[in-house]
């Protein structure tokens, strides 16, 4: 993208150009209020090296609706990604969780729209959990969500289809979006301890308005296995994508020490 701001006096310095900085930019849900701030807390590490900024899809309903499907079309998604090329994002993300209902064939093929229309990378949540699962070896997954039962059983069929089984799951039956944000993070660690019951390879937290991202190193403690929460997975794939090492992160979980 060419830069529309050439300063004509030469007096004016830039002494900060935007080369010295990585910046993320992510596609947020509009009811969504945890994603945010906690992205913002987990890059604390890093200082001004990286910063995140965001850009929002109207989504205020998580069902197998029509009209919660319609929430989540290209349009609207490359309009949003076309928003954070202004800003010279280097990486661009979808940072929901949508294709892992939905079906991963649908976002890979809007992160190759989204990159050839804006010059950045791309990912998704979904898309970042694939590769978050290989990591680890992962395949019997733990699925914590507050979702409701039929957004559930369509993730757990999606799994499978790509070779994940999910031996435990655990959701609030919420069609959300905006409450999803209203459950502690006291409830999600009980659910995800209820999830660990069953043994699996790593517990999945799906959902970037649910507070699981504080408790995730703590889990992972008490549980031995991994905790992979949505949040705190989408911005472990931008960094990569990014080209930025991720073990300053370690004191979030297993999966910024392993890169």
């Amino acid at each position: 993208m060419t830069d529309p701001m050439t300063p004509t006096d030469p007096s004016l310095r830039r002494d900060y150009p935007r080369s010295t900085w990585t910046r993320l930019g992510m596609i947020v849900p509009s009811s969504n209020t945890v994603l945010e701030p906690y992205t913002a807390a987990m890059l604390r590490p890093l200082g001004d090296s990286v910063t995140a900024h965001f850009a929002r899809l109207k989504v205020t309903e998580i069902s197998l609706s029509g009209a919660s499907k319609d929430q989540f079309g290209d349009a609207a998604q490359l309009a949003a990604a076309a928003q954070l090329a202004e800003a010279f994002c280097d990486v661009i993300a979808w940072n929901g969780t949508s294709g892992s209902w939905l079906g991963l064939a649908g976002e890979e093929a809007m992160v190759a729209r989204m990159e050839a229309a804006t010059g950045a990378r791309a990912t998704t949540t979904s898309l970042a959990f694939r590769e978050a699962y290989g990591v680890f070896g992962a395949k019997r997954i733990g699925l914590v969500t507050p979702y409701l039962a039929e957004v559930q059983e369509k993730i757990t069929a999606n799994y499978a289809a790509s070779g994940l089984t999910v031996v435990s799951e655990e959701h609030l039956e919420d069609p959300g979006n905006f409450t999803f944000a209203e459950y502690s993070d006291a409830l999600v660690a009980d659910l995800v301890r209820r999830a660990a019951e069953a043994k699996p390879d790593a517990i999945a937290i799906v959902c970037t308005n649910f507070r699981g991202t504080r408790h995730v190193a703590a889990l992972e403690a008490e549980l031995g296995i991994p905790v992979l929460d949505s949040i705190a997975v989408t911005l472990w794939q931008c960094l990569r994508l990014a080209g930025i090492d991720t073990a300053p992160l370690g004191a979030e979980g297993r999966l910024f020490e392993a890169g």
